[in-house]
């Protein structure tokens, strides 16, 4: 199963809920990777402690290879030689790194938005696969559609980020019908909750009643996340007993049904 995390609005959690879900995903069991094609590497920062220097080692090095920029050229050496052990039991990453953003336009003119599809399907091993993004709908997130068979979007609960959703929900129906037929939107996924305040009760009561595919496990607002970040380690290994691990453990549960 390849999931992508997606949200045009950036601050609304797309690398915690991609490593935190796919951590939960490793600890039952399931030999899973998480792909970072955010050019700001938090993702690869928060599962491997630190951020990839050598390009050849990274994502990168995957989409240079399909330009015609690797060692080899010509894209023929595939994701498995660039995907990194994590210090937890059955977790994987293929780390981002900052020469995604020179590559992005020779990619596109190049028409190689295609690739990441076809080198996740010849792919073998992992039975979950998370992919975090930039939060913008530019090259390497429209990659990650493509590639993709479920969409999990995070939503913060204010004003403006009702009005992103929106927009992206007609979005992913654009690269569905374009694309790939098999994209489906899992949930949207509401983030930073509070649930004692009016404000964010009321916007999601609205998104159910428009008929949102809005999921019931709701992750709550925590100083744990940036204990979580800064030690480089996923909630389920930092606080396996705390409360907000206990919501990504329903939330893992809800998208596994």
């Amino acid at each position: 199963m390849r999931r992508v995390i997606f949200n045009q609005k950036g601050g609304v959690g797309k690398s915690t809920i991609t490593c935190n879900l796919a951590a939960i995903s490793a600890v039952e069991g399931k030999k899973t990777l998480v792909i970072d094609l955010d050019v700001q590497g938090n993702s690869t920062q928060y599962l491997l402690g630190n951020k990839v220097a050598d390009s050849d080692k990274t994502i990168a090095h995957f989409f240079k290879d399909s330009l015609g920029l690797g060692l080899f050229g010509g894209g023929k050496e595939g994701l498995d030689g660039l995907i990194h052990e994590t210090p937890f039991p059955n977790l994987f990453v293929l780390p981002s790194h900052s020469d995604l953003e020179g590559l992005q336009s020779r990619l596109e003119s190049r028409h190689k938005i295609y690739k990441l599809k076809e080198a996740l399907e010849k792919l073998e091993g992992f039975e979950q696969i998370y992919i975090d993004t930039p939060p913008i709908l530019n090259f390497y997130s429209l990659s990650a559609l493509i590639a993709a068979e479920k969409c999990l979007i995070p939503f913060d609960c204010d004003t403006f980020a009702r009005e992103a959703l929106y927009t992206l929900m007609r979005a992913i129906a654009e690269v569905k019908a374009d694309h790939n037929d098999r994209l489906e939107v899992e949930g949207v996924i509401v983030n930073q909750y509070q649930k004692q305040a009016n404000l964010p009760r009321q916007l999601v009561d609205e998104l159910i009643a428009e008929g949102l595919p809005v999921l019931e496990t709701k992750i709550s607002t925590s100083v744990k996340v940036r204990e979580s970040h800064s030690d480089a380690q996923p909630l389920i290994h930092y606080a396996p007993t705390h409360k907000l691990t206990e919501e990504y453990r329903a939330l893992h549960l809800e998208i596994h049904k």
